[in-house]
């Protein structure tokens, strides 16, 4: 009975060997990765990948990593884990893909952090022989190279040097506050015809005091006329001062009528006295 409990046990310890790892050691034989490795302890990376049975790390040499240097901690994970694809894929898995490019899934899709096609990363098998990756996202550039496999543990772990890190568009705050502040210049941009439209209701103000000189300079000011309605009607007893001008101008032509009567009268009574 010892016997088997000492070979069960032995039988687990195997297994668990065989099947588990450590990212932190594997990439700690290679100093060109220390960057890279540390930004996985830094951001807790390391242990959801030792958690994983199946993975592939792209990995980025201190020399292409420098992209991310002075990134918020925040960033930082959200870009390293975009590095962490949940498969397994050696280079020769790779240049074998059965469409020349596919989609992988990656550990920042499952932290339901990614939006629309951030949490993927593209790969395609070029007809030169070469391999390019580059973010999910439509229309991003696969501007990343796949360098080497630097190791491997069949079926669990694969570390892929790639040329250069892979930040998917919108995932970092430059290209963040970038959107944002074209979408706040076009409000910006909207008061703009608003004061524009100011001036055409001025114009009609000022139109009324061009045209109240033409009827007659005692005509009442244009202001009252556009304040009420009722003004208007008040217009209406300027038209009766013609009217007393008639009446005066009717008097005045009867009396000199009736004086011209008269100097005719004495004149013809005075001629015929003289003759």
């Amino acid at each position: 009975m010892k016997y088997f409990n000492s070979l069960l046990v032995s039988f687990f310890l195997l297994f668990y060997t065989t099947n588990a790892f450590n990212i932190t050691h594997i990439l700690g034989k290679y100093p060109d990765f220390s960057t890279f490795n540390n930004y996985l302890t830094q951001t807790q990376l390391a242990a959801a990948i030792n958690s994983r049975q199946t993975i592939t790390v792209l990995a980025v040499d201190n020399a292409g990593i420098s992209p991310l240097s002075g990134k918020p901690a925040d960033e930082l994970k959200k870009i390293m884990s975009v590095h962490v694809v949940l498969d397994y894929f050696d280079d020769e898995k790779l240049k074998k893909l059965s469409k020349k490019t596919s989609l992988l899934t990656t550990l920042f899709q499952s932290s339901g952090q990614a939006i629309g096609q951030q949490g993927f990363v593209n790969v395609t098998n070029l007809s030169t022989g070469s391999v390019v990756f580059g973010s999910g996202v439509k229309g991003s550039a696969l501007g990343a190279n796949l360098v080497k496999s630097v190791d491997a543990q069949p079926y669990n772990i694969s570390v892929l040097q790639i040329s250069t890190v892979i930040i998917p568009p919108g995932i970092d705050a430059s290209t963040a506050n970038s959107s944002t502040n074209s979408t706040a210049k076009s409000p910006q941009a909207s008061p703009g015809p608003g004061p524009a439209s100011v001036p055409p209701t001025k114009s009609p103000k000022k139109s009324p005091p061009t045209a109240a000189p033409q009827p007659s300079e005692a005509a009442p000011p244009p202001n009252a006329i556009a304040d009420s309605p009722a003004k208007d009607d008040a217009d209406v007893p300027t038209a009766d001062a013609p009217a007393k001008d008639d009446k005066k101008s009717a008097g005045v032509a009867l009396r000199l009528g009736v004086f011209v009567v008269l100097v005719i009268a004495v004149s013809t009574s005075f001629i015929g006295l003289v003759f």
